[in-house]
């Protein structure tokens, strides 16, 4: 199971800083934050919810 996202999981996270719905980017493997422009990684399955870890979008 290693790298792999638990679609039911990702489904209850929202954005640490704003609390909107995220959405998941199987690509990049990111829960991207369209409300607060960034994207947080995931790591080995596991979301990586720290704002000191997400990159800014557009």
């Amino acid at each position: 199971m290693s790298g792999a996202v638990d679609r039911r999981m990702l489904e209850g996270l929202v954005c640490p800083v704003t609390h909107a719905p995220l959405t998941y980017d199987a690509e990049r493997r990111e829960l991207v934050s369209k409300a607060a422009h960034l994207a947080f990684p995931v790591r080995d399955g596991i979301p990586i919810m720290l704002e000191s870890e997400a990159r800014e979008i557009d």
